[in-house]
C-alpha cells in the first residue's frame, strides 16, 4: 500500500537544507497592530521542531 503525505503537515512544515524541520510561530493571522514591532519581527522567522514530535511528524510526511 502506498504511503500518502498528510497535506495540512506540508503546508505546515518545511524542511531546511540540513534537514531539520521547521515551522513558524503563531500570532501571524491578524491582530498585529498591538504587538511590538520586535515581536513581530521574531515570530515572523522560523522555528525548529523540537524532537518529541520530529518522529511523528516524519512518519505523516513519507516523501522527507
Amino acid at each position: 500500500m502506498k504511503l500518502r503525505t498528510k497535506k495540512t503537515l506540508a503546508k505546515r512544515i518545511k524542511i531546511s537544507a540540513s534537514g531539520k524541520l521547521m515551522r513558524y510561530k503563531i500570532t501571524g493571522g491578524h491582530l498585529r497592530v498591538k504587538l511590538a514591532s520586535g515581536r513581530k519581527h521574531r515570530n515572523a522567522r522560523q522555528q525548529p521542531l523540537n524532537t518529541t514530535t520530529v518522529k511523528n511528524y516524519r512518519r505523516a510526511l513519507p516523501g522527507s
